[in-house]
């Protein structure tokens, strides 16, 4: 096996953040694999309660003070030590950021980044980082684009689903066009990320699926799918926002309720329409049926999984175009050996198979929603046959040490090329070189 000695830099918007278990799994693994990591977190870190395997990363975390004097102290010594190191290099980064902020809707957030980057630059050089990898195609690419810019170290990026769908497609062009290379978690973003490029950079967009740690969860044994004697358990995880589609499952429910199913319903996390979604369930009389748990950490999830008859999310397309990639959980609860019942949507039929590994239904349809879920509450052996099924699919496809290797090799291959010399100037002149009205249609 090839061990990678060259350092990568993992930039973030958030590190650690207990919505973000796939993250966290791939650095583990890449630790595990021999790759020598330095973390960046462009926020502070989200407060505790945090998953279990943040005390297992070996790599250090790099990330801003919180006090403004003491940032802004960091940020100068930063760019001072970039400019006196690396003149040409910084000055052509500065004119990237003045050029883009020009460019860009947000031009403040845009020269945000680049005073990140200083930071994240300097460190860089002086660690002898070989590769930057941002995650997330937004401000954590932006920035490694600027602190690429800035030291001439290659980089790379990952892209999963608001960020490339909420993201302008020039911004994505330009960002692709001076990577190493662009990692996705699905088939389907893989293919839309192509519809946007040209076919000269094809080649560099690489489908990555998000893996799952199967040795810390384990299938559980049949007699544990529900408490004796209880109700059977259905179980929701995600984010309390639109796209999740939630407030379907809400609206199956009581479609279930006034079919006289017996049965319970527990929605695991938080978010902003929590209180929305507590008064429909008080309007549709399902108070004592569905619950809100608010969020909870990953070794209480797994816990929460293990009591489950059934697992549903339905995912949909919001108008502003957000929406899932392949929603972690689901795979979760599959390598569990829950019954999942999910929606049509993005990826989501790249692991869920109708009638295969799972249910799938069309976005936005509860009655839908609610007769597959009726139709396995009805009948265990069903679910028992999909959760089978399912488990086989994630150990053929979606072991995260296997799809980390894959990454891995990615990132050695371009981290042992050397230096990108001309790639910073080459990519603003052709910048500088187009016609306004093609700059227009590219504005962020």
């Amino acid at each position: 096996m090839t061990v990678m000695s060259s350092r990568v830099a993992y930039v973030m918007k958030r590190y650690p953040r207990l919505t973000e278990t796939f993250i966290l799994n791939e650095i583990a693994v890449m630790e595990a694999l021999g790759v020598k990591l330095e973390l960046f977190s462009l926020l502070q870190p989200e407060p505790p309660p945090h998953h279990p395997m943040v005390s297992e990363i070996k790599a250090r975390l790099n990330h801003l003070p919180a006090a403004f004097f003491f940032k802004a102290k960091v940020l100068a010594k930063s760019h001072a030590a970039n400019l006196r190191t690396e003149p040409l290099r910084y000055m052509r980064a500065l004119g990237r950021a003045v050029y883009s902020s020009l460019r860009s809707r947000h031009p403040f957030d845009v020269l945000e980044q680049f005073v990140r980057a200083g930071f994240i630059a300097d460190r860089c050089r002086r660690e002898e980082i070989s590769l930057l990898h941002g995650h997330f195609a937004n401000a954590p690419t932006l920035v490694t684009w600027f602190a690429s810019a800035m030291t001439g170290i290659p980089y790379s990026f990952t892209t999963h689903a608001k960020d490339l769908y909420l993201t302008a497609p020039g911004v994505i062009r330009r960002h692709v066009r001076d990577a190493a290379f662009v990692a996705t978690c699905t088939s389907y973003n893989a293919d839309y990320l192509k519809s946007l490029l040209p076919q000269r950079d094809h080649g560099k967009v690489h489908l990555v699926y998000h893996g799952i740690d199967l040795s810390r969860l384990a299938a559980r044994s049949k007699e544990s799918a529900s408490e004796s004697g209880g109700a059977p358990l259905i179980l929701a995880v995600g984010r309390l926002v639109p796209k999740k589609g939630l407030g379907d499952l809400i609206a199956a429910c009581e479609i279930l309720q006034r079919a006289g199913l017996r049965f319970r319903c527990a929605i695991v996390g938080e978010g902003p329409l929590r209180a929305t979604m507590e008064a429909d369930i008080e309007r549709r009389g399902l108070a004592g049926r569905v619950r809100l748990m608010g969020a909870m950490t990953h070794a209480d999830l797994i816990s929460v999984y293990r009591k489950a008859d059934l697992f549903a999310l339905p995912p949909c397309i919001v108008a502003d175009g957000d929406r899932d990639g392949i929603p972690n959980v689901i795979a979760e609860a599959m390598a569990i050996g829950v019954p999942v019942v999910s929606t049509s949507v993005s990826g989501i039929p790249e692991l869920v198979e109708h009638n295969v590994t799972g249910l799938l239904v069309p976005p936005e349809s509860p009655e839908m929603l609610a007769a597959a879920l009726r139709d396995l509450l009805g009948d265990p052996q069903a679910g028992a046959r999909l959760a089978r099924n399912a488990r086989a699919r994630l150990e053929s496809d979606f072991d995260c040490r296997e799809t980390t290797k894959a990454l891995r090799d990615l990132m050695h291959g371009c981290a042992c090329g050397g230096i990108h010399e001309t790639a910073p100037a080459a990519s603003f002149l052709a910048d500088a070189a187009k016609p306004a009205a093609q700059l227009v249609g590219e504005r962020s």
